[in-house]
């Protein structure tokens, strides 16, 4: 079993550029098709929280479900964006990778050489 999971979506340049890194240096992560299989409430707060990133952060914004949900406004709660995000997947901004060393969203994907276990 593997102790590295990426958060994936395969129509996602970035998502498969940090994949491809982590295969180039023989990592075989669990991959997590996360608009057919999102995460549930306690593991996207868990992978936010360990991200150490702000939950707008961590959102697509350039998805029209956002901009239609109004999810802009700076009113809006870290929950109701995490509902958002529940109820349309699309809006949780990916690659997201967690190692042992750490979370993060690769976005560059390169960003995933920082967390990347030692060979």
């Amino acid at each position: 079993m593997t102790d590295v999971t990426i958060y994936h979506n395969p129509r996602c340049g970035n998502s498969r550029g940090a994949l491809q890194i982590l295969r180039e240096h023989g990592i075989e992560p669990r991959v997590v098709d996360y608009l057919k299989t999102p995460p549930g409430r306690d593991e996207l707060v868990g992978l936010i929280s360990a991200s150490g990133l702000a939950v707008r952060e961590i959102m697509r914004d350039k998805e029209a479900v956002f901009a239609e949900l109004g999810l802009a406004s700076p009113e809006r709660s870290d929950d109701e964006l995490i509902d958002a995000m529940l109820a349309h997947p699309i809006l949780i901004n990916r690659p997201i990778v967690v190692t042992p060393l750490g979370t993060r969203l690769c976005r560059p994907p390169e960003r995933v050489r920082e967390i990347l276990p030692p060979a």
